[in-house]
């Protein structure tokens, strides 16, 4: 949509993240002046009086909304409390504060961890509301659905124009490798590069194996993000994913290939699968705004097995992976 960005002022919360860095670089792309982006060690944004200065400070056309306090399921498991708080009360209070402040459109990018433990797969967004979330991910998830429902509220009363994306498991440059919040991929490709370089003949990875997951290339999650902002103003959430669904059996064993490891797969049956299975239907995002993910699974593998390598995985790299 050309010209749809000249003149927006921008607000990207956790644009210093992993997924905010690419939108960031969308964002660009597209054509959007430099948004502003709040860091947490200026704005806390679970505070009112701190988003109301932070929205002060940016006077946003648009605010995109990607600041958020998540991990694997071991940090799910162990901060439920903290991840419960931490996102509903960011989401709240930037919603409530960004529509007394006269914001024009709110993009609110929620979590497939909000879909119930056992929905038909592929998930379809009707099945939000069918059942309860998978135990470990659903302090969390359940925060982050509780967005949507304001979302549609202020649309409803207030004629705020939020939208509400469901984007499925994220990977690629720029993701968190730290052991004690990172999710599949990223643990993956540590695990398996640290073997290869220390010489170790068996790695051993969480659970049985059987789970499915589904993973979209974080550029391909940061372009849906801006092409939902130029051309999507409805209430209905969408779902933001790639369409395809993998074991983590078939995971590990492209992960080995593309970082070499030849050695044993060990699996501890004693840590928790999370949800059975994952798999987005991805055809409301097709039709109501475009977009369609770009990268396999295994060229976006191999693109962030090599950044891990080049980098060690410091996140201030990520702009630079290709």
């Amino acid at each position: 949509m050309a010209g749809f960005w000249l003149g927006k002022r921008v607000v990207v919360t956790g644009g210093g993240g992993f997924l905010g860095q690419w939108v960031l670089r969308a964002l660009d792309r597209h054509g959007c002046p430099p948004p502003f982006v709040p860091r947490s060690r200026e704005y806390d944004l679970r505070k009112e009086a701190e988003v109301v200065r932070m929205l002060e400070a940016a006077r946003p056309n648009i605010a995109i909304h990607l600041a958020a306090v998540v991990g694997g399921i071991g940090a799910n498991r162990d901060n439920p409390g903290r991840f419960f708080y931490d996102n509903l009360m960011m989401g709240a209070q930037l919603i409530e504060q960004a529509r007394l402040h006269g914001v024009e459109k709110f993009v609110g990018v929620g979590t497939v961890c909000s879909y119930p433990k056992f929905a038909p797969v592929p998930f379809r967004e009707e099945d939000l509301w069918a059942g309860y979330p998978e135990e470990t991910n659903a302090p969390y998830g359940i925060a982050k659905k509780m967005l949507l429902v304001q979302s549609q509220a202020y649309r409803q009363q207030y004629g705020f124009n939020s939208i509400f994306l469901l984007p499925v498991n994220l990977y690629g440059p720029g993701d968190s490798f730290d052991p004690a919040r990172s999710h599949v991929i990223p643990a993956l490709i540590k695990k398996c590069v640290d073997a290869v370089e220390s010489g170790a003949s068996e790695i051993v990875v969480w659970g049985t194996g059987r789970a499915t997951r589904e993973f979209l290339f974080v550029e391909d999650a940061a372009e849906a993000i801006v092409l939902a902002a130029e051309g999507y103003d409805g209430p209905d959430p969408v779902n933001v994913g790639a369409g395809q669904e993998i074991s983590i059996r078939d995971l590990v064993g492209l992960v080995a290939k593309h970082t070499g490891f030849r050695g044993r797969i060990g699996w501890d049956a004693s840590k928790p699968d999370g949800q059975p299975r994952r798999m987005l239907d991805t055809s409301r995002a097709a039709a109501l705004f475009g977009f369609v993910a770009g990268t396999p699974l295994d060229e976006g593998l191999h693109r962030t097995v090599e950044w891990y390598r080049r980098t060690g995985g410091r996140p201030s790299e990520a702009m630079s992976s290709r």
